[in-house]
């Protein structure tokens, strides 16, 4: 795998979509989870493309519409990544205690 590619999931941005994808009970909109996360579409579409390439997501057509959701690969890596901020915050608490 690219270096590019690995690093790719690990920015601020790129978490908050996948972690949005992974949180919404129905299957959203790219326009969904622009504004949900404060990513342009733009981004948003573009690192969308991008994770469907690295098998993380895979689009439903609607007409024009695209939903997303994520692929089992997708939905263990953005569990993985839910897991270690979980654990960063407690690790932070304790240090404050």
């Amino acid at each position: 795998m690219d270096s590019k590619n690995g690093i790719l999931l690990f920015k601020d941005k790129q978490i908050r979509i996948l972690l949005a994808i992974l949180k919404q009970e129905k299957q959203p909109y790219i326009s969904d989870l622009a504004k949900i996360t404060g990513v342009t579409y733009v981004h948003t579409s573009r690192f969308l493309a991008s994770c469907e390439k690295l098998g993380l997501i895979s689009y439903e057509r609607h007409g024009k519409i695209k939903t997303i959701s994520l692929t089992p690969k997708g939905k263990g890596i953005a569990l993985q990544i839910q897991d270690i901020i979980e654990k960063l915050k407690v690790e932070e608490k304790e240090k404050e205690e």
